[in-house]
């Protein structure tokens, strides 16, 4: 066992960048509430909004339309559950691969929810979406994906809006899996509202954003003050705001494709009953979703850690529960094969060196497994 973490599991939350660090500890040494007028108000006021800027900028927004919050969750609650409460939509469409906190909330919202069917690929049918849309009743928002959080596979938003537009909807994108990890453009995706999160691409947990455009007025989820233009009262997280701006200036393209390429491949072609799901469809470069038929994911992420090397299976929010990948499930997989996957992720500190360790840690640990399998089965062949 060794003693130095090798952390592929940047879709679950990536590590801190030294960045975002030091504006957190910059912005927590102002001590003012960014709603007061002193100076100490007015310092905590700029810090705020100099990161609104940055988190802007990512994206291709403007400043104004960005509405922070605790995190992802709360995004997409505040995007579903705010436009319902305030009238912009009665019914909800959204994709069978979505997050957990899109489904909790159209479920929850008290409308119709219509569940949009996805591929073998699990890339969402845009036939099926034009039709659902115009069978239903009343003014309809549309929620899907950027990115998935499992498969990294990318959905074509911008064709989902062009469809909605016709129907008269409104679009969502949770965009939380592809902020930083590819290119997102508020305005070629042509979406109403978008879901961000800091800690996936190397700011603190706890805060995220909701990126909205002017003119669709939400409903909050909560009373209080005026914050965030009255969308989400109460005092904002200066720290944790910061640490999220200074982690969007700091986010640099990288081209993480030859390595997860390689790491695909070498899986592939040494460790017998090995699939990667996804591959035919377009997918950010840094997500691999790898299934090892007849073992358990969670079999496979503790085994992996015991050696010094930190991956995940499947949604991070979900990983406690033993349940198989409702994502695999939707794009068609049965439920031994969708408890087989595993999640390897890569990120802004990522290196070659990080994915030859865990492929050596895999591949013995897939060895042991596959022996062990074997040597069942001739058991179970002699006593038969």
């Amino acid at each position: 066992m060794t003693s130095v973490a090798t952390y592929l599991d940047h879709n679950a939350g990536a590590p801190i960048r030294p960045a975002a660090v030091e504006a957190m500890v910059a912005a927590l040494a102002i001590g003012g509430n960014p709603s007061s007028i002193h100076r100490a108000g007015r310092l905590a006021r700029r810090t705020i909004e100099d990161a609104r800027e940055a988190v802007a900028a990512l994206c291709g927004a403007e400043s104004s339309e960005v509405i922070f919050t605790s995190g992802g969750t709360e995004a997409n609650n505040l995007a579903l559950l705010g436009a319902v409460r305030g009238g912009h939509a009665t019914r909800l469409l959204v994709s069978g691969i979505e997050h957990d906190s899109v489904r909790a909330a159209a479920n929850g919202a008290g409308v119709p929810v219509t569940v949009l069917p996805v591929d073998r690929h699990g890339v969402i049918d845009l036939s099926a979406l034009d039709r659902l849309l115009g069978e239903g009743q009343g003014p309809a928002l549309v929620s899907v994906m950027l990115a998935n959080n499992e498969t990294g596979v990318l959905q074509p938003v911008a064709e989902v809006a062009r469809i909605a537009r016709r129907h008269g909807a409104l679009v969502h994108t949770d965009a939380v899996q592809a902020y930083g990890k590819t290119l997102v453009d508020l305005p070629a995706l042509d979406v109403d509202m978008m879901s961000l999160s800091a800690h996936k691409i190397g700011g603190p947990a706890g805060v995220g954003a909701l990126v909205k455009r002017a003119g669709i007025e939400l409903l909050p989820l909560s009373l209080g003050g005026g914050q965030e233009y009255g969308r989400r009262p109460g005092t904002e997280n200066l720290a944790g705001i910061a640490g999220f701006g200074a982690a969007a200036r700091a986010e640099r393209r990288q081209d993480l494709g030859p390595l997860r390429d390689h790491l695909e491949r070498e899986i592939l072609a040494t460790v017998p009953g090995t699939r990667v799901f996804g591959t035919g469809a377009a997918r950010v470069d840094n997500t691999s979703c790898i299934g090892l038929a007849g073992v358990k994911a969670e079999t496979q992420v503790m085994a992996l850690d015991l050696a010094g090397v930190s991956i995940g299976a499947g949604a991070a929010c979900s990983s406690g529960k033993v349940r198989p990948s409702p994502v695999l499930i939707a794009m068609g997989e049965d439920e031994e094969t969708a408890r087989s996957a595993i999640r390897v992720s890569l990120g802004w500190n990522s290196e070659a060196g990080d994915v030859e360790r865990f492929l050596g840690a895999y591949m013995e640990f897939a060895g042991r497994a596959l022996k062990a399998r074997a040597t069942r089965g001739e058991k179970e062949t002699h006593h038969g």
